[in-house]
């Protein structure tokens, strides 16, 4: 099931290149990076390349391969498709461009290198994309610039599906560089002549390595497969629609080919299948990141969402974006309060969203926000939490172990606002992260996160 994508034993490269300014270049320093199998680049102008023997063309390969890699003019896939036939090729990864999206000529060359896949059996992933990045094994079969991922990419367990080629890189890198997201297939599918994202989607639900799924998709091939797909799986999917609006479907139209149907239908059958619709990049990528954190709670619906901040202001304002995204604020027992105001001044008790400063100035963030936690967690009218955290270096990784440990044992999910100097900000962040509770610096990113998670968790199984 398209592990001759995912698990090649060979691969070759065809337009391969030593030329460090091209992509037949990238696609090959990047193949090297990670994969141990046999890798063949296909190139009539090199005999060599990063001291792997080239060949001219398809016929001179010595042996069968898996895997084609496709990186030359539109007007050469037909005939190379029969080529590879010859060799046993199962699957070729079209990432040139100059087809549906091309005009007349450029669909002409798609449909009949189509037809000859075909007859051959092969499956056609592409044209017009970046192909795909295995985090886990350090797969990068794509032309993105072998100068960038090195130092971001990581393994993980979020798998993303990407319609748009180059906003696929853009995607990874956004997710990457913060340091906060692994990855563990990031699958950039372009004009889908074959390959589809109900076929990407059918592969990470069955996936052992991915555990979340995040598409940005423009158009969907076969609506009724993908929906039921995300129905039956207990696996979060969420998904970015491009072409939302009538000058949006133009834009998407012109690069990819993509013909999107009517928004608001696809809007609801998303809600009706249990999938998390988001609005832009950012969101997407805070929303995966999240769930790849939080995969084992199952809050009760019903239930709300507790706030503990170090700002009566910003509880406040936090409040207000629940009531716009639909999240009740908890109501908490009069036997949590009393615990709480156990670490406040006789003169003071806390009312929610709990205000703790007082406490604090009275016994310090970690002592306050550890017995508040505890508190809050064990009542029965929360299903979730929001942390507020002033940026200090003075907090470390133990604490935030401490915190996530007891969120997991109760199964409520929780993410952190952290406010202060951007450097301590990001310090404070990075240690909430490892420890596995979602860290932003923005307060509506963690409502709008922590209402996709509860959409999800609350998702009603298939009958």
């Amino acid at each position: 099931m398209l592990d001759y994508f995912f698990n090649p034993k060979s691969v070759a490269i065809i337009g391969a290149s030593s030329n460090i300014n091209k992509g037949g270049y990238s696609i090959i320093k990047n193949i090297t990076a990670g994969f141990r199998g046999k890798i063949y680049p296909v190139n009539k102008s090199y005999k060599e390349i990063l001291g792997i023997p080239c060949y001219p063309d398809i016929a001179s390969i010595p042996d069968n391969f898996d895997l084609a890699i496709y990186f030359i003019p539109s007007k050469e896939l037909p005939e190379t498709v029969k080529e590879c036939a010859k060799k046993g090729v199962k699957g070729i990864i079209i990432e040139s461009g100059g087809f549906n999206e091309a005009g007349e000529e450029g669909a002409r060359l798609q449909k009949l290198a189509l037809e000859n896949a075909a007859k051959a059996g092969i499956r056609l992933w592409g044209p017009n994309c970046m192909g795909f990045i295995d985090g886990n094994r350090t797969y990068v079969f794509s032309f993105i610039n072998s100068l960038v991922w090195p130092d971001v990419l990581r393994g993980g367990n979020v798998g993303m599906i990407v319609q748009s080629g180059m906003l696929s890189a853009g995607f990874l890198l956004h997710a990457l560089q913060e340091g906060v997201m692994g990855v563990s297939k990031v699958c950039s599918i372009g004009n889908k002549c074959d390959i589809d994202e109900s076929d990407i989607l059918e592969y990470m639900i069955n996936d052992r390595e991915t555990d979340v799924i995040a598409c940005y998709l423009e158009s969907i091939v076969d609506g009724r497969r993908f929906l039921n797909l995300a129905k039956q799986t207990d696996k979060p999917v969420i998904v970015l629609m491009g072409g939302r609006s009538a000058e949006g479907a133009k834009a998407a139209q012109s690069h990819t080919a993509s013909l999107s149907g009517n928004y608001k239908i696809a809007s609801g059958a998303f809600k009706q299948a249990g999938i998390i619709e988001v609005f832009d990049p950012a969101e997407l990528t805070d929303m995966a990141r999240a769930f790849g954190k939080h995969m084992t709670f199952y809050p009760h619906p019903g239930k709300g969402t507790a706030i503990l901040t170090f700002s009566g202001g910003a509880g406040t304002v936090t409040t207000d974006l629940m009531e716009d995204c639909g999240l009740p604020l908890a109501k908490l027992s009069p036997e949590t309060l009393a615990s709480v105001a156990e670490l406040f001044p006789p003169w003071n008790k806390p009312d929610h969203p709990l205000d703790l400063w007082i406490a604090i100035e009275r016994h310090g963030f970690e002592t306050v926000f550890r017995n508040s936690l505890t508190a809050v967690i064990n009542d029965p009218a929360v299903d979730s939490i929001i942390f507020h955290s002033y940026a200090t270096p003075l907090i470390g990784q133990a604490f935030f172990d401490e915190l996530a440990a007891l969120i997991r044992k109760h199964k409520k999910p929780a993410v952190l606002w952290v406010e202060g100097r951007k450097d301590f900000a990001q310090h404070l962040r990075g240690i909430a992260e490892n420890a596995g509770l979602p860290a932003y610096r923005e307060m509506n990113r963690c409502v709008t996160v922590l209402k996709g998670m509860k959409q999800h968790y609350t998702k009603k199984p298939m009958t």
